[in-house]
């Protein structure tokens, strides 16, 4: 029987203990191998064209930028991958401009090994990650640019097939479970949520499921 692929994982600090500790942490791991390590974003570029990872672990603070601007090129010229944010900074601007970047999960450095090693499956398989201390922040965020009580919810905007969808990705479904679980089409999964983002005025899954949670908050 042929096994699974492997997921395949870029390193991205400046730290050579950081990147040690990451490789044999994840080297145990049977489905997870690093494929390559980087300490600047000029060498995360070269690399991430080369070894073209599933999974890029980018830290938020490196010599030569800083590493949303890094996430920001590199899903320009990788938007297949996806990209996580670990680090030791929790500051919320910095949430948001990851977000708005393009990564896939914001992740803070003390995270436990099991959390990080779940939190790279989840990305490989199309899922957002936040650490929960991040979650916060991001509704934090959202909740500061929401509405007046008095105003109309931006969730009204949508249809009701709209709203079934962004329901299953707030909790973190895939298109290709959202597809499975309302008898569509992965193809039309994505025209909603293409639809959706555009009457939501937001970019990325992690901002929708933010207004979301806002909206429905006990």
């Amino acid at each position: 029987m042929t096994s699974p692929a492997r997921i395949s994982v870029l390193l991205v600090d400046d730290s050579e203990v950081v990147r040690l500790g990451l490789r044999t942490l994840l080297g145990a791991e049977p489905d997870l191998h690093v494929v390559a390590e980087a300490g600047t974003i000029a060498d995360a570029l070269r690399l991430a064209a080369t070894a073209k990872p599933a999974v890029i672990l980018l830290d938020v603070r490196l010599p030569d930028g800083n590493g949303v601007d890094a996430c920001r090129e590199l899903m320009r010229r990788h938007p297949a991958a996806r990209i996580i944010m670990l680090t030791s900074m929790a500051d919320d601007q910095l949430v948001e401009d990851a977000i708005r970047a393009g990564a896939h999960g914001y992740l803070l450095k003390d995270i436990n090994a099991r959390g990080l090693v779940q939190a790279i499956r989840d990305a490989a398989a199309g899922k957002s990650t936040l650490d929960p201390a991040i979650t916060a922040r991001v509704l934090a965020l959202a909740r500061s640019g929401a509405p007046s009580s008095t105003a109309p919810s931006p969730l009204a905007a949508l249809s009701a097939q709209e709203q079934r969808v962004l329901a299953l990705i707030a909790k973190g479904r895939t298109n290709k479970e959202v597809a499975m679980e309302l008898n569509l089409a992965e193809k039309t999964v994505k025209n909603y949520l293409s639809n959706l983002f555009e009457k939501l005025h937001v970019s990325r899954r992690a901002e929708a499921a933010a207004l979301y949670a806002q909206e429905n908050k006990s």
